[in-house]
């Protein structure tokens, strides 16, 4: 019971503190609670770091889903690296699906991203399959304004009617991080995570294969969470500075405020003798 109160203490603490300090800040956690490590390390997404291809030279990311002990898995070539003669792979009919998904989510990245990297690596399951979209953008490397999203898609497919219809379960997590450094306004960090669920039935047809319904499942909860993420963190972060800094002087508020209490009282007034 205490180790799950502690649990949920430092997953709460890890959802409260700077993404781009994720690493740093696990690893100071698991020094102070090393009995939780297990489970901190499966349940804090991190942000992704970014490996090349040696045979091909193209990016791909890494993550918990294509490692096997200390080797990743390459969805480009599917090889591990550093080589590893018995690392888990998906079977054939996955594989094919996997480089579909792969190419198909790389012409997603450039329509909406237009730089990063991105990643799809599948797994079988006993009744279906499931796998996980990663997608990585990072800022242009200027001085003044840095910056990184990250997204994590992990959907599980379980097939029925004989592969005709398929249940679709994802859960989308975002991290997303701005720092500025300007003259006039100086340093300013600005960052969070966001985790969503979502789920439904679809027909699987040649129209309608499984890269088409899990890729309109992942636009349309990127383009809920990129809505809530600038509600929250951009549209928040307006309204405090706007409260904290006034443009016109503190005599010309005061004499507006007094201007709309004269204005209420003599309305209240108008209200009373009617």
């Amino acid at each position: 019971m205490a180790d799950e109160r502690q649990l949920d203490c430092a997953l709460d603490l890890m959802r409260r503190l700077p993404p781009q300090q994720i690493e740093k800040n696990l690893s100071d956690l698991i020094d102070l609670v090393p009995n939780l490590c297990e489970d901190l390390l499966s349940s804090v997404d991190q942000p992704l770091k970014v490996a090349k291809d040696k045979e091909n030279g193209r990016d791909y990311l890494l993550c918990d889903y294509n490692r096997d002990g200390d080797s990743y898995r390459s969805p480009w070539n599917n090889k591990y690296d550093p080589p590893l003669s018995d690392g888990a792979v998906p079977s054939d009919r996955l594989r094919k699906l996997e480089i579909e998904a792969n190419d198909a989510f790389d012409q997603y990245r450039e329509m909406y991203y237009e730089t990063g990297v991105s990643s799809v690596y599948l797994w079988d399951l006993d009744h279906g399959f499931a796998g996980v979209i990663l997608l990585k953008k990072s800022g242009d490397g200027s001085k003044k304004i840095k910056g990184c999203w990250d997204s994590i898609h992990v959907v599980e497919v379980s097939e029925r009617s004989a592969g005709r219809q398929a249940h679709y379960k994802l859960t989308s997590t975002a991290m997303l991080w701005l720092q500025t450094n300007k003259e006039g306004s100086g340093m300013m960090n600005l960052g969070g995570s966001l985790t969503r669920q979502a789920d439904q039935e679809s027909a699987v047809t040649t129209a309608s294969p499984h890269i088409a319904n899990i890729g309109r499942m992942i636009e349309e909860m990127e383009s809920k969470i990129r809505t809530t993420l600038n509600e929250i963190y951009f549209g928040k972060t307006k309204d405090v500075v706007n409260d904290l800094r006034s443009v016109s002087g503190l005599d010309a508020k005061k004499q507006q405020v007094a201007l709309q209490n004269e204005l209420a009282g003599a309305l209240s007034r108008r209200a009373n003798k009617s």
